[in-house]
């Protein structure tokens, strides 16, 4: 078994961000058609119960907006406490040209909007703009634990806890 040191764990990480987004596991996203109801988006979220947001896709493809859980709450708790009618077409609190990134683009650029914009999901994109898939902040963290799978298997329960004496006998 080699074990790496910080400094070479360190010297990896930045290759780790220039690699494409092509190369994480991509979750499918929720999709809706365009004049869809709030009620059908809600009902999809749930139905797939994996995730946030649903994108409005055109039928061929092409993303045309985003409706988050965050864009229905912030309706609700918002100036005006009006109930939502769920029958309204998705097109009226949806984030119309949400930011999204191809697959050609880093892992570094995703970690960056995800900071950046407080995205949970961020739609990608292929050459031709259409929607191919979600990269949440999980699929990222998943893609570098297992570039370091020995150092993460090894750590102790707890890394910052020192044992005075070995365990065991």
């Amino acid at each position: 078994m080699t074990q790496l040191s910080e400094r070479d764990v360190a010297a990896r990480v930045p290759a780790l961000a220039q690699a494409p987004l092509k190369v994480l596991h991509r979750r499918d996203p929720v999709t809706v058609p365009p004049g869809a109801t709030l009620r059908d988006c809600v009902t999809a979220i749930q139905r797939t119960g994996t995730g946030d947001s649903v994108f409005v896709t055109e039928p061929d493809g092409r993303l045309t907006g985003v409706l988050t859980e965050r864009d229905i709450f912030a309706r609700l708790v918002g100036g005006d406490v009006e109930p939502i009618d769920l029958d309204q077409p998705v097109e009226r609190l949806m984030t119309t040209k949400p930011q999204h990134l191809h697959l050609e683009e880093t892992v570094g650029d995703a970690l960056k909007l995800l900071q950046t914009g407080r995205y949970r999901n961020i739609p990608l994109l292929d050459d031709t703009d259409h929607l191919v898939g979600v990269v949440r902040p999980q699929d990222i963290l998943k893609y570098l634990a297992e570039a370091f799978p020995e150092e993460l298997l090894n750590l102790p329960p707890r890394p910052h806890q020192q044992m005075e004496q070995p365990e065991g006998g």
